[in-house]
């Protein structure tokens, strides 16, 4: 046995539940906060009829007939994404289940359905349990992550519809209230989140060890399907989410800005709420479950690599639950961090809205250095060793807590040079905005650079985090470096939960007719959303990248590879297919935003051209056939690319065996970073670049304006442009490049006596 460590491990049986049952507790506290915004007729009591009532005549909007319309507003969008998601889930639960027998067929079939203790992988002097139960909980696990998984996104997407509405009626009263609105959304749904990952995790661990008693291996083995079950809904939530947004958005701006000059968001535009829907189910439902997709991988890989380590070996369970330790603290970091923004100081001036979400980032980050030094002191001892291909290398504790802080710090870094190039208060957007001068082509070429030149800085920085890590603690300490980056998940999530329900907000706000200066303050909550999103997207591919590195460390473990060799030609020709798969998929993805805009276009032209006093707003659009068009267009589009993810690794597996496989991970990793880097910045940029034309905000701004200007319509086309790689390309190749890592991780075994059947027939 190695040193005891000071957190006994009762305490960690009682900190990790404590701390996720706080954060929910967090979450319901904000939603309540929230709600207390009505957006029903009630007269309040007596005591605030004035100061509200003088507040609305100064607007002079004491009428209620906006309220009402906010609130029907806020109906459709709901209903709309409801019935959508629900769609979406009927399809994706068929596919669970498939998915769910597959594994258990694989994985039962290793040993050929023998019922029998078999020798362990790792330790042949001890024996586990049988193949066949692994398989059976690997299964459940599966299902688990899954049901997880769509629930996060669900819960996320019923939030923003909530909120949109009411950062719309506080925006009346001021920016700062309307800011604290849609934060305090965004965090319900962070808190909720993390928490519940944690704990369904947590549980899961804690049930499967009832059976599984002390073969940690064996147990730790089947969890690694709930990281699958994650990640493979997220793939299929961010992909349909991605296709409905962005065919709803392309078709609305084509045809309603340039072709026809109304406003974003006017009520005379047919897809006006399709577009808003896809705001919810696209960025909020997709993030959510991509993110909690994430979470549950980068634990399932540190556990994977720990329980065939000392941490395993000896049974320490307090040492063992470290990733989870990790997360339980990052909860209450993220709880604290919240309050800067609601309550310890105030936003009061459009100025301070990217300053204060800015600080969000920088305090959790802070905070959580301290936190994670605290863990690595209590929860580990002093020495132990770790299982590095094959041989077990000896670590000590604070060598952990730079693998951590590493990540953590490095995502931090990504984050800002994220916001630098798509913030619209620095140069780079600037420059592309000024490109628009001489039309859409210098718009999109400016464009294109930008986003190339973002991807140098976040590789360097993931390069440097690996290689700490990796020196420090072989694969656990990769897995870890992942964790760190996600610990703060709960605040990662507020801010960038933040951006969809303001961008709602000033669409309601357009809808309802309000007036100009309401506008003007959602565009300005809206602007900042959008580069927080940008955020929350690269923090999302910064740990794709270290948890896919982590899984493929923990498959090749796992398949009994000692080295990879680049040299051979089974893993090179596994390496340039690798590469090439994040094209394919981005081919897959665009040209489904592509056809399913088309059919928006003409459905949006047919209306405007059919319906009689449509333009002179008499008569009222016909919104649901748009939802239809998203609606049918993503669920049937969704399908091709989820399969080449899903398929691919199985394939490659089966019939050209392990090494091939490690290739194709290698590839798809290394050039999946890089476009999704670029793809989300590129469109991030065009899309900032058409609000500072838009807000003329400043003197350059002004030349270049006002909407409707030859500029401004260049900078429209450039967002069209952007909309489907920022917002569908972009961020679904994260889950290409950590989905087929954890497929491979959970079928390694099977691979492994049954697999590469080409090489054995030659």
């Amino acid at each position: 046995m190695g040193t005891p460590t000071i957190l006994s491990d009762l305490g960690t049986e009682i900190l990790i539940p404590i701390c996720a049952v706080i954060g929910i507790g967090f979450s319901l506290f904000q939603w309540f906060l929230v709600s207390k915004v009505k957006l029903s007729l009630d007269k309040p009591d007596g005591k605030n009829v004035f100061t509200e009532s003088l507040i609305e005549e100064e607007e002079g909007i004491n009428d209620h007939n906006v309220v009402q319309k906010c609130a029907e507003i806020q109906n459709a969008i709901s209903e709309g994404a409801t019935s959508f998601l629900f769609t979406e889930y009927q399809y994706v639960g068929v596919f669970m289940i498939a998915f769910a027998v597959l594994i258990f067929v694989f994985l039962g079939s290793v040993d050929g359905f023998s019922t029998s203790s078999q020798q362990c992988t790792y330790d042949s002097t001890k024996q586990c349990k049988p193949a066949l139960f692994t398989a059976i909980f690997t299964s459940v696990s599966f299902v688990l992550g899954s049901v997880t998984s769509v629930i996060s996104g669900f819960l996320g997407m019923k939030i923003a519809t909530y909120a949109n509405a009411r950062t719309t009626l506080e925006a009346r009263k001021g920016v700062g209230k309307a800011f604290i609105v849609a934060f305090r959304s965004g965090a319900v749904m962070g808190f909720l989140l993390a928490a519940n990952g944690l704990l369904v995790l947590y549980i899961t661990i804690n049930l499967f060890k009832i059976y599984y008693g002390n073969d940690w291996e064996g147990l730790f083995e089947a969890i690694t399907g709930y990281g699958l079950g994650g990640s493979s809904m997220a793939l299929f939530g961010r992909v349909a989410g991605g296709i409905y947004t962005k065919a709803a958005d392309v078709g609305a701006d084509l045809v309603g800005k340039v072709e026809r000059n109304i406003p974003e968001d006017d009520p005379r535009n047919p897809a006006v709420i399709a577009d808003n829907v896809g705001d919810n189910v696209g960025d909020i439902a997709g993030m959510g479950s991509d993110l909690f997709g994430s979470y549950a991988e980068s634990s399932c890989a540190a556990l994977v690599v720990a329980s065939i380590s000392s941490f395993g070996n000896n049974h320490e369970f307090t040492a063992m639950m470290y990733p989870l330790l990790i997360s339980s603290i990052g909860v209450l970091v993220c709880l604290l961090t919240t309050l800067f923004a609601t309550d310890f100081f105030e936003v009061k001036t459009v100025k301070e809205i990217e300053p204060a979400l800015k600080n969000q980032l920088i305090i959790s980050t802070v905070l959580m250095t301290i936190g994670i030094a605290l863990i690595s002191w209590i929860a580990l001892p002093n020495s132990f060793t770790i299982f590095n291909f094959g041989v077990q290398k000896e670590v000590k504790n604070w060598q952990l807590f730079l693998c951590v802080g590493v990540g953590l710090w490095a995502g931090l870094i990504i984050g800002f040079v994220t916001e630098y190039y798509t913030s619209n208060a620095y140069s780079p957007v600037q420059d592309v905005a000024d490109s628009c001068r001489t039309g859409a082509a210098t718009n999109v070429i400016f464009g294109l650079a930008l986003g190339y030149k973002s991807v140098i800085i976040p590789i360097f920085a993931i390069a440097v985090s690996i290689f700490v890590s990796f020196t420090f603690a072989a694969m656990y300490g990769v897995a870890v470096a992942a964790l760190g980056m996600l610990s703060t998940i709960a605040t990662g999530l507020a801010i960038d939960a933040y951006g969809p329900i303001s961008d709602n907000a000033g669409g309601i706000a357009e809808m309802a007719g309000m007036s100009h200066r309401i506008r003007e303050r959602t565009d300005a909550l809206d602007a900042a959303g959008n580069t927080t999103a940008a955020i929350g997207k690269g923090f999302a591919i910064g740990s794709a990248a270290l948890v896919s590195l982590a899984l493929f460390g923990a498959f090749v473990s796992r398949a009994e590879i000692t080295t990879v060799d680049v040299l051979t030609p089974k893993v090179f020709i596994g390496l340039i297919v690798g590469a090439m798969l994040p094209y394919w998929f981005s081919a897959m993805t665009m040209k489904s935003v592509g056809s399913a805009a088309l059919k928006m276009v003409e459905e949006v032209r047919r209306q405007f051209n059919t319906i009689p006093g449509l333009m002179e707003g008499t008569a009222k659009p016909d919104y649901a056939t748009c939802v239809k068009i998203s609606t049918d267009a993503s669920i049937k589009e969704m399908i091709p690319p989820g399969a080449l993810v899903m398929l691919t690794p199985l394939i490659v597996g089966i019939f050209f065996g392990v090494e091939t496989l490690s290739g194709v991970l290698a590839g798809s990793l290394v050039s999946g970073v890089q476009i999704a880097i670029s793809a989300s910045n590129t469109g991030g940029a065009w899309d900032n670049a058409k609000k500072y034309i838009e807000a003329g905000a400043s003197e350059h701004a002004r030349t270049l304006g006002p909407k409707g200007s030859d500029a401004h319509k260049a900078a429209v086309i450039g967002d069209t442009v952007g909309d489907p790689l920022k917002d569908t390309s972009g961020p679904s190749l994260n889950i290409l490049i950590k989905l087929m890592a954890v497929e491979s991780l959970v079928f390694a075994p099977f691979f492994a006596t049954h697999g590469g059947l080409l090489f054995k027939i030659f």
